[in-house]
């Protein structure tokens, strides 16, 4: 259940729970909800410090509102540029490539989504992508597909012709939140089992501090994602120009 559907009835009381120090699990099973919806609702509403329910309803009430985009404020093909060496910047990408990779990522997906980093255009067409990576269309959409599902990247339609993808400057942080969008998820499923096996067997105890284990240390992921994107956030010269949303 998304957080459009939250009423405010339930926002207040969301803001309520984060007053009194509420993890995010707690506040959800009061309000008999998934706690992904209480995740998103919080993070996408100025975070666990900022959250104020009358705000937060606003500001999906104008989402709602808003028209989707379908056009372009600048368009460019990702290259070096600004008297840049090719050979460096084709360096770099198998280096950035190589990052993506330990961290699990398949190599055709980090390679998509390096390249997407270092365009200073923020944004580029599959063709772009077919002809920088060698690649065939098919092994470029299922990359595609891929980021697009971690919400690490977006696509929007330019000129009703083309799908352009565009990478924002806080892909990081959208990774790290995603990361503990899975912890809490691993909370959720251990808690059905300790439901399920027995909250005073073994198994059921060993399950359920895996489920608080999970809870804490993705709320404090949270928490912590919020208060430094906020600290350290900056927009690098061209970034409101290529930024669509």
């Amino acid at each position: 259940m998304s957080g459009s559907r939250l009423t405010p009835q339930e926002r207040a009381r969301i803001a309520r729970g984060l007053a009194d120090g509420l993890a995010y699990a707690e506040i959800a099973r009061r309000l008999d909800r998934p706690t992904s919806t209480v995740t998103r609702e919080v993070m996408r509403n100025g975070g666990p410090n900022d959250y104020r329910a009358d705000l937060a309803h606003l500001a999906t009430e104008r989402r709602a509102r808003q028209p989707k985009r379908t056009t372009l404020r600048r368009q460019g093909t990702p290259g070096p540029g600004f008297g840049r060496d090719e050979a460096a910047v084709r360096a770099y990408e198998e280096t950035f490539t190589d990052l993506l990779m330990s961290r699990g990522m398949p190599r055709m997906t980090a390679r998509v989504l390096t390249f997407l980093l270092i365009a200073d255009t923020g944004s580029v067409t599959a063709a772009e992508l077919i002809a920088r990576l060698g690649v065939s269309p098919a092994t470029v959409s299922k990359a595609i597909a891929s980021l697009e599902s971690q919400g690490l990247i977006r696509r929007e339609r330019h000129d009703g012709r083309r799908d352009r993808y565009f990478v924002d400057g806080d892909v990081w942080y959208e990774s790290t939140i995603d990361s503990a969008r899975a912890m809490v998820h691993v909370a959720e499923v251990a808690r059905q089992g300790t439901a399920v096996l027995g909250r005073d067997t073994p198994a059921g105890v060993r399950l359920e501090n895996m489920a608080r284990f999970s809870d804490h240390i993705s709320e404090s992921i949270l928490r912590a994602a919020a208060q430094v994107r906020e600290l350290l956030h900056t927009t690098a010269p061209g970034d409101d120009a290529t930024r669509a949303g």
